[in-house]
């Protein structure tokens, strides 16, 4: 339960993501998580250091742990899911991923980063 409540904070998932590929400073890994904002992002970044999901470098760049890239690739089926999910809905649009976002999938009901338009997931 504790793994699905700090994967379900809004976000969580997406700095995962966007590290899958190498270290990133806070400003690069703010900007692509679509410029969230910095004290969301602090506290998302906390949270995951402190769930040893993620660690900062000596140089305060921030990268996965084993851990972390161990839940990512947990991960791996869902975002296959998702993006067959949204093949399904969207036949026309199916394929809206870009090198930067790969995997993200865009609903007519959701935000930017997948959480629904009304309510939260904090």
């Amino acid at each position: 339960m504790a793994a699905l409540d700090l994967f379900g904070r809004r976000w969580s998932l997406r700095i995962l993501w966007e590290l899958r590929a190498g270290p990133l400073g806070f400003r690069p890994l703010q900007k692509r998580c679509d410029d969230m904002s910095s004290s969301v992002m602090r506290q998302r970044l906390t949270e995951l250091l402190d769930a040893q999901v993620i660690h900062q470098l000596p140089d305060s760049r921030y990268e996965l742990t084993p851990l972390g890239e161990e839940a990512r690739h947990t991960l791996d089926p869902l975002a296959r899911w998702a993006e067959r999910w949204a093949a399904t809905i969207d036949p026309q649009g199916a394929d809206h991923t870009d090198d930067q976002s790969a995997g993200r999938v865009s609903h007519p009901d959701t935000v930017g980063d997948g959480t629904p338009k009304t309510g939260s997931a904090d």
